[in-house]
Formats: structure tokens, sequence, C-alpha cells
């Protein structure tokens, strides 16, 4: 009787609302590769329809990865979009690991932290895009310990059954349950300038008096260097030479191999 009352509200609901029960199709489990070879090996890659967390400290990678996942997907002929919450996205260091700008839409939200979830909700729900990436890595960990879990979950909902991969990279791990993969990169060694790459700026004097000030300053590298990176003040990861790379897959915890080891350098010039 429970079983025919059932149909019978079914079929009722249908002719006014459409068929509201019907459940959605499951797609297969489709993944996403990384560009990297020892994580797509191990990993795979990252899942299709599912939200991957990538959360590390700065200089631990994680722009890397993300430069190589995009020049991967852009090079497939995937529409891309990268939601850059403090507009730190560096274009020639993209340029140089294969990114394909004809293909990626970059939306800067200037520090709003509103304005990047309300982009991203925007960009799953209109859909056609392959890769979407929310960069929260400049973000105080405090502030993204404190955003509501109701937008990982309405993220989870909106992307679920498609063929999009949503990445969100992050200082620490913030998106919880909802994330189907969720790696933690760490940096076990970094190789730096020598103490000779130390250079004083061209010109450089000392006052004639003592109202004077100094007409410059030590610079770390070369005045021609300064001006190909294109701004007054050098970032830490430009100095870089070398990197080793840990990751380790926190989710799913399914799996033997949960720790990949690669070095970014042999495919990227800019480590973050």
């Amino acid at each position: 009787m429970n079983a025919v009352a059932k149909t019978q509200i079914q079929l009722q609901i249908a002719n006014r609302l459409g068929q509201v029960f019907e459940q959605r199709e499951k797609r297969p489990l489709e993944i996403s590769p990384t560009g990297v070879s020892e994580i797509d090996r191990v990993l795979n890659g990252f899942p299709r329809g599912a939200i991957t967390e990538i959360h590390g400290a700065a200089s631990c990678g994680r722009t890397s990865l993300l430069h190589s996942t995009l020049a991967a997907a852009t090079s497939s002929e995937e529409t891309c979009a990268l939601v850059d919450c403090s507009d730190t996205f560096d274009l020639s260091s993209a340029a140089r690991a294969g990114v394909s700008f004809d293909r990626l839409l970059w939306v800067r939200c200037n520090s709003n932290l509103e304005n990047a979830f309300k982009a991203v909700d925007l960009l799953l729900h209109g859909g056609g895009f392959g890769f979407i990436v929310l960069s929260l890595a400049d973000m105080p960990a405090k502030t993204l310990r404190r955003i509501v879990s109701t937008w990982w979950f309405r993220f989870r909902r909106a992307i679920e059954n498609t063929p999009t991969v949503l990445a969100v990279v992050t200082p620490v791990a913030c998106v919880r349950s909802c994330a189907a993969m969720a790696l933690e990169l760490k940096n076990e060694g970094a190789v730096w300038p020598r103490a000779d790459s130390f250079v004083a700026e061209e010109g450089q004097r000392a006052p004639t008096s003592k109202s004077e000030p100094w007409s410059s300053h030590l610079w770390l590298v070369p005045a021609n260097d300064r001006y190909k990176i294109g701004c007054a003040t050098v970032h830490h990861s430009h100095l870089l030479q070398a990197l080793t790379v840990r990751v380790n897959r926190e989710r799913p915890l399914a799996g033997s191999d949960r720790t990949v080891r690669f070095a970014p350098l042999t495919r990227l010039d800019s480590i973050r």
C-alpha cells in the first residue's frame, strides 16, 4: 500500500512540477591529468565532477602544480577559468609553463573573498568549463578557516555529475569533507642563490651630507632581471633555483601509495 501511495503521489507531482523525484544519472569517474608524470602515475590526476584541494605553505610547489595542470588542460583544448582572489597570478611564469591564454578566463577579485566565491558560483552554474581554479593561496589562514561550509556544499552539489574540475589552492586545509581529493604539498629541499649572487645596484654612491639619503640599496638580482620580473619588490619565489616537493594525498584515504615526490624546476621556471 505504501508503494502504491508513493507512486500515485509522484505521478500527481510530475504532472505539475515535472520529474522532481527522478535521480540524476551518475557519470563514470573521469580524471583530468595534472601534467606531472609522478602524480599522474600514482594518483592518476584530479577527479572530474568534484573538488580537489591543494594546500601548503609558501614555496611548497603549489603554483608549479597549478601551472602544470592549466597547461595540460588548455593544451587539450579545454576552457579553463582562474578566480584569483589576491591578483597574484604571474602571466610570464604561466606562459613559460605552456598555459594557453586563449582558453583561460582570469577573474581578478582584489582580495575580496566574497566576490571570489560569487564568481566561482556563477562559473559552476553557467557550465562550459573543464577546469576551474579558486586561488586563495595568499589569503590569511585565519580568514579561510572562517569560511562557512555551505559554500563548499553548494559548490560540490553544482559540480557533481559534470566534466568540470574545481581546484581550490589554499595555505591551509579548509574545504574539509567537501573535497573529493585533498593534496598537501611540502617543500622537502630548496636550493637558493649563493652569496655572490647578491649584487649592488648600478650607480650606488654614499651620501655627501647627513640629510641626503642613500641613492639606492642592495638588490638580490641585477637590474636586467628585475626588469624582466616587472616589479620593484622581488618575491622570494623568483630566487629559488631548485625545489623538491612532497605531495601527500590526504583524501581519499584508499590506496597504498599516497605520497609522491617531484622536482618542479625540471618543468617550470617559477616556484611558489
